[in-house]
């Protein structure tokens, strides 16, 4: 069997492609959930540890710890299959979507964090200044800037989270890998594990040009 049959096989391609499909439907409906919600909620971390409560600081930046440093597949796999023994049996999709989201949020506060620091404390001063809330203060003069100063690192993030959907395997859910896997073990020829690792290069390029780009065209008041 030539090179092109083994891994560019068109008449596999060609079958497989509808499951290719299915699977990278799904992959983009985890992401869908995933990246919201560890934006948001890695935002309100971060924006939280800015507090004057010291125990408060403590307690986000261990659960930060501990959650950056667990694989997401552990995650995954403790919440799918050690819940359902305290009453708490979650779907596959709703398991991955909560085993990636901890560990993306996570890296999404540390992220947001050093954004929030890297804004002068005049700005800080300014806003108060006007009679605004701390809180007004962090959403309408700290954030924006803070954001803006990290968003190479916001981006660059973002795709590896979408590249760690891929996990979900683990536990059967059929997304864009588990896809190929099964198309593979259809076929016995590896074509399809072969086209969807160009489908994932399809979809994350643009945005890795996008960081570069980025980093060398720094926004302005960026540190």
């Amino acid at each position: 069997m030539s090179f092109a049959e083994t891994f560019f096989n068109l008449n596999i391609l060609i079958s497989i492609w509808p499951l290719l499909l299915e699977g990278l439907w799904m992959t983009v409906k985890l992401s869908l959930f995933i990246v919201p919600l560890s934006v948001v909620i890695g935002l309100g971390l971060a924006v939280l540890q800015d507090l004057p409560s010291r125990v408060l600081r403590v307690v986000l930046a261990a659960y930060v710890d501990v959650m950056r440093a667990t694989p997401p597949v552990m995650l995954l796999i403790f919440i799918f299959y050690g819940l359902p023994f305290i009453g708490l049996p979650l779907g596959e999709f709703s398991a991955a979507v909560l085993a990636l989201t901890l560990n993306g949020s996570s890296y999404f506060s540390e992220i947001f964090r050093a954004g929030l620091e890297s804004v002068p404390p005049g700005q800080r001063e300014a806003g108060r200044s006007t009679g605004l809330s701390w809180f007004q203060t962090m959403m309408s003069v700290v954030v924006p800037q803070g954001s803006r100063n990290v968003m190479p690192d916001l981006v660059s993030n973002t795709i590896e989270l979408v590249k760690q959907t891929s996990i979900a395997s683990v536990v059967a859910l059929q997304e864009l890998l588990r896809s190929a896997q099964i198309a593979q073990g259809l076929n016995y020829n590896p074509t399809p594990l072969v086209a969807a690792a160009i489908v994932y290069f399809l979809l994350f390029w643009p945005f890795v040009r996008l960081v570069s780009t980025m980093q060398k065209n720094p926004q302005p008041g960026a540190r």
